[in-house]
């Protein structure tokens, strides 16, 4: 489990801004230990445990940077053609033996070492060639043009990819170059997953009066597995004490993070809050935010098996569910699993209509990035925004973040966006 730490949490009923709330998460968390040495195929999504230290040197050793003539580019005249003879051929892979003298080349292909004498490469369509004879005219290259220097991408001994970084396609290219069958990452992060409420069905049950199915679960888990981390599911839980507490203390004697949906918002039963509140220093926060506002977070201990977890509750509807877990719990995961976190990329976008809004608490639009008749790139709302519209949050590619301190926004004015393709 991770090691817990004394966290920084606002106490009193004034409205947190989504700022303080995530500066308060950042502070109070610290990286889980343990790693393991994994076959670099199964290494994509994982966070690199070690800087990766190049073991070569990239390239190996000067070659050509083009299909051309190799020669030493002192033969080149400011004011008359350079007139060479062809004494070989250099393949990849395949090394001249010789030595190019004065007024002598090879032909050379692209990543063939650079023969001995030979500092230039004219490629093929600058120059004239007659049999054994190639001629360059003034101006076409410089000495030493079109030649790749070893150790120009990567020196040996140099940091190829940095701790913490999470390995992404052309990371593992990067380490292959390098001859590296395995790779040090940190070992998964886990997070127990739960949904608590008597009216939530499982899909495929029938629905009783009053009931309806819980969709936060599915959509909390995928989020989830996107960022690579082990999922324990515990499935949906009563509005019960004793089985909050149960679930909860298997909760947190199994995984690193305790992530759940519903039963912190003003109303909910009693027990939640004071169960809480029994089993670790679980702070609940009104976010100026909408949709949104009840979260809840802090430490949680099981007494039964002498650990800990995390605990991230996020509210029950659906949309303010997954906007939280965007807004407060996704670089908080990045973090606790020993990432590098980057900062959500942020697009700005002409809005198509106006939006209406006080400043005072940051709101989260769904909306629909395209490009417009310009060229430009605009966006426009879903419809309607209410937190339990699921819908809405399905046909959008984007969330409009209008900040705490922006108020109405006009038609044509450029707000902030989050891609989803970058919520990963």
């Amino acid at each position: 489990m991770s090691e817990l730490q004394p966290s920084p949490l606002m106490a009193g009923d004034r409205h947190l801004s989504v700022a303080e709330a995530r500066a308060a998460i950042a502070a109070a968390l610290r990286p889980i230990e343990g790693r393991e040495s994994l076959p670099l195929a199964e290494t994509l999504g994982r966070v690199l445990a070690d800087d990766l230290i190049s073991p070569i040197d990239v390239p190996a050793h000067d070659n050509s940077a083009m299909d051309g003539y190799a020669f030493a580019g002192a033969a080149l005249h400011a004011d008359h053609a350079c007139r060479l003879t062809v004494v070989g051929t250099v393949l990849a892979g395949k090394p001249f033996d010789g030595t190019v003298a004065a007024g002598e080349c090879v032909r050379i292909m692209t990543g063939a070492v650079m023969p001995a004498g030979a500092d230039s490469v004219v490629p093929l369509e600058l120059c004239h060639i007659d049999g054994a004879t190639v001629q360059v005219e003034p101006g076409v290259i410089e000495p030493g043009e079109n030649r790749r220097r070893r150790g120009e991408d990567l020196a040996r001994g140099q940091a190829a990819l940095r701790a913490g970084r999470v390995l992404k396609p052309a990371d593992l290219g990067l380490a292959a170059s390098l001859g590296l069958r395995e790779l040090v990452v940190m070992r998964r992060l886990r997070v127990a997953l739960f949904s608590t409420g008597d009216e939530l069905r499982a899909p495929g049950e029938p629905l009783a009066p009053g009931c309806i199915y819980d969709s936060n679960r599915s959509a909390l888990q995928a989020a989830l597995q996107r960022l690579g981390v082990e999922v324990v599911d515990l499935g949906l839980v009563r509005d019960d004490r004793a089985a909050l507490q149960a679930t909860l203390e298997a909760a947190v004697a199994q995984a690193d993070v305790v992530l759940t949906s519903g039963g912190v918002s003003v109303g909910d039963a009693d027990h939640t809050r004071e169960l809480l509140g029994q089993m670790g220093e679980v702070a609940f926060w009104k976010v100026a935010m909408r949709p949104g506002r009840p979260f809840a977070f802090g430490p949680l201990h099981a007494r039964s098996a002498g650990s800990s977890s995390w605990l991230f509750a996020l509210p029950g509807n659906p949309v303010a569910a997954l906007v939280s877990f965007y807004a407060f719990v996704r670089e908080a995961l990045l973090l606790l699993a020993g990432a590098n976190p980057e900062p959500l990329p942020v697009l700005q976008a002409r809005c198509t209509a106006a939006i209406r809004k006080r400043p005072g608490r940051t709101e989260f639009q769904r909306g629909i990035v395209e490009p417009g008749a310009d060229g430009a790139w605009q966006v426009r709302i879903t419809g309607a925004q209410g937190a339990g519209i699921l819908r809405s949050m399905s046909e959008a590619n984007a969330l409009v973040v209008l900040r705490h301190e922006q108020a109405s926004v006009a038609a044509g004015d450029p707000v902030d966006v989050w891609l989803f393709d970058g919520l990963t």
